[in-house]
């Protein structure tokens, strides 16, 4: 089965006089009729290898054809322009036209022509895009000798078979670039990623021990201020996030082992001394768009801005220093840690120094302020892009996907010594770095096939893909019937039958055209 896409590749003011000898210029109503696809319900559809044919291809099975084929389909309603071909009897539904009568010229050749013709360009609806099959019967094609209209089909699908082969490859290999990265990730969460570095620098202060040191003189400066404000009869401070006494890693069933030398602990226990080091955007009313977007200000961060490993600058908003000192406690420091927790959940990027502060737009999104002597930021994001699968999988729902606060401070984050984190980030960015590099050939390659595919249709009606009809009767010392004559006598053929669907066609398109 072959199935095509719409696109243009020839104009269709082409002048007769530009085309190679022995070809014609004539209208689609000249060559086809077009007929309505018929409405086949689901439910009406029997158990059958007759393959049913929508706007968009193959939509499902019947017992029954509607055309014996060979036919061409081509979107009706919906995927407006869009080609497909069928070799065998199919059922085109009501979505769709069809041809599956071509009068002595070739099908595929036929198809292939249709394909150059932009016909979603013919779309003149205002509401669900329509395709006019008046509009696509005044469309012009270059029409070969019928010889070789079989020799240039052969020839296209034969190209077209290669170019489809390569972008299979390609689209493989960008399968196993994207399998590459979940398996980095997936050892870095697991401490395999760094098993040698860990062998080789075995007197490192391991993770359990550099948390605890830190988590003491945290809850010693605490206290201290606490005593001071006492002996001063001032407010007692508020305690740090990393330091509330109901932070619990849950569900550590659900996490791998990790090596001996690292920990786990809840992510809040990351975060930096502040009573604000992990918040999300103020509530959603808290910035009217109208009023409170300016053209220029402070940034806001939105949820689209927020891509897994790197932060999107486009499309930013912006409000007034005023606005964003009463929202204050919502904003972001070159270095922070950013989370996406609603519809789109689990995707972390790094707040980049290109910016000095900007503030979180909603509750969809996350900051995390990452004390620097206990983690890397960098090293953090790497460990929440990891779990994107696993966040995903515990999400609460109610209108969309959304990740609950406390959720995400109790979230078990395996922490290894500070070196490690630096080996982890290290190798991680120089992996990535390469498969950057492949994606981008990749991209690259792909878009050159996708002008292969341009560029052979074009070369094939040009007559440049194979030796023209006329080019080969010289050589061969021999007459040929060039497709001025073949028109002539497929119509003086329809016309001894008393009136052949093509005659009629013909006649219809000789009153539109007065």
């Amino acid at each position: 089965m072959t199935i095509v896409q719409k696109d243009k590749f020839i104009e269709n003011e082409t002048p007769v006089g530009d085309l190679p000898e022995g070809w014609a210029l004539p209208s689609v109503s000249d060559l086809i009729e077009i007929n309505y696809g018929k409405g086949l319900k689901k439910s009406d559809r029997k158990v059958g290898s007759v393959p049913v044919y929508g706007s968009n291809g193959v939509v499902g099975s019947h017992n029954a054809s509607l055309s014996k084929g060979p036919a061409i389909i081509v979107g009706r309603k919906g995927s407006v322009g869009f080609v497909h071909f069928s070799p065998r009897p199919c059922w085109p539904i009501d979505t769709t036209y069809y041809v599956d009568n071509f009068s002595g010229f070739d099908p595929q050749f036929l198809m292939h022509a249709l394909r150059t013709l932009d016909l979603a360009d013919l779309d003149t609806s205002t509401a669900i895009p329509g395709l006019n099959r008046n509009d696509v019967y005044d469309q012009k094609i270059p029409l070969p000798p019928l010889n070789e209209q079989g020799r240039i089909a052969v020839k296209v699908e034969e190209l077209l078979a290669r170019v489809n082969a390569s972008k299979e490859r390609l689209a493989k290999v960008s399968m196993i670039m994207k399998r590459f990265r979940q398996a980095v990730l997936a050892a870095v969460c697991s401490g395999r990623l760094t098993a040698d570095w860990r062998e080789k620098n075995a007197n490192i202060e391991p993770a359990n021990s550099l948390f605890e040191r830190i988590h003491w003189n945290r809850k010693w400066q605490y206290i201290e201020e606490c005593e001071r404000a006492k002996a001063e009869k001032t407010r007692k401070p508020r305690k740090p996030t990393n330091l509330d006494d109901k932070l619990r890693t849950e569900n550590m069933v659900e996490f791998p082992t990790i090596p001996s030398s690292w920990i786990y602990i809840p992510l809040a226990r990351v975060a930096s001394k502040g009573t604000d080091s992990i918040v999300d955007g103020p509530f959603g009313t808290s910035i009217n768009v109208k009023e409170d977007y300016i053209d220029n200000g402070v940034p806001v961060v939105r949820i689209n801005n927020i891509k897994a490993f790197s932060f999107s600058p486009n499309d930013l908003r912006f409000v007034s220093e005023s606005k964003f000192q009463q929202l204050v406690r919502h904003n972001i420091l070159p270095g922070d840690v950013l989370l996406t927790k609603v519809g789109t959940v689990g995707e972390s990027c790094v707040f980049p120094p290109s910016f000095d502060e900007a503030l979180l737009s909603t509750t969809g999104s996350c900051r995390i302020r990452v004390d620097r002597e206990l983690a890397d930021n960098k090293y953090i994001c790497i460990y929440l892009n990891s779990l994107k699968d696993y966040l995903n999988s515990i999400v609460s729902e109610s209108v969309q996907p959304f990740l609950n606060m406390r959720v995400i401070k109790n979230l078990p984050t395996a922490i290894p010594s500070r070196d490690e984190q630096n080996e982890i980030v290290r190798r991680v960015e120089s992996m990535f770095k390469l498969a950057d590099a492949v994606e981008k050939r990749v991209a690259f390659a792909t878009a050159r096939a996708k002008k292969l595919t341009r560029a052979i249709l074009a070369k094939a009606f040009r007559g440049e893909l194979v030796p023209t009809e006329a080019e080969l009767a010289r050589r061969e010392r021999r007459s040929y019937e060039p497709a001025s004559e073949l028109l002539a006598r497929i119509k003086s053929d329809g016309e001894s039958k008393g009136g052949s669907k093509s005659v009629n066609r013909i006649r219809r398109s000789q009153r539109r055209l007065k």
